[in-house]
């Protein structure tokens, strides 16, 4: 008896193990949890691209709902992304600001200039401080905050045209009421 219980835990714990990583294979990677849903956004005040001797400051976001998309020039999904984010400042209803991050003001500006601006305005990260307030780990990453601003959506990776309007689209306009 004893010889077969000596078998039988390390079979458990192998099938518990199977079993969650079973589980795991099923789950969307774009929908890492985050800690920051449902938390104020983090305050910053950064430069603008466009002027850098401008400031933008989160505080001046009170009382709107916006979109900030963390993006780079040298990210290649950011750019894969362009697209989706240019059809998308033309629905009036959405108000998205960039963050330009870890990157030069040179090259960003280059892809702005090439490739169109779909942004309200662009901040600037240079050294990474803010993305890190936000939990950036990768870019593209794009956050809904509400009114309060509070963040109510994490979208990790490029949006799509199905998370645009199946999530982001329908969560800004509840979100605006």
């Amino acid at each position: 008896m004893k010889r077969t219980a000596k078998f039988l835990i390390p079979l458990v714990l192998f099938l518990i193990a199977v079993g969650f990583l079973f589980k795991g294979l099923f789950l969307d990677p774009h929908e890492v949890p985050s800690p920051l849903v449902g938390k104020p956004a983090p305050a910053f005040t950064a430069p603008l691209l466009s002027e850098p001797s401008k400031r933008f400051n989160t505080a001046d976001m009170k009382g709107k709902v916006w979109l900030l998309n963390v993006w780079a020039s040298w990210c290649v999904a950011c750019r894969e992304e362009h697209p989706a984010l240019m059809e998308m400042a033309k629905i009036s209803e959405i108000a998205t600001y960039g963050l330009d991050y870890k990157d030069t003001d040179a090259e960003a500006q280059a892809v702005i200039d090439a490739n169109g601006n779909p942004y309200k305005e662009i901040m600037t990260d240079a050294d990474g401080k803010i993305g890190i307030d936000y939990g950036v780990y990768g870019v593209p990453e794009t956050y809904v905050i509400d009114k309060l601003g509070i963040i109510r959506y994490k979208q990790i990776g490029p949006i799509t045209e199905q998370a645009f309007f199946s999530k982001i689209l329908p969560l800004v306009k509840a979100l605006q009421t």
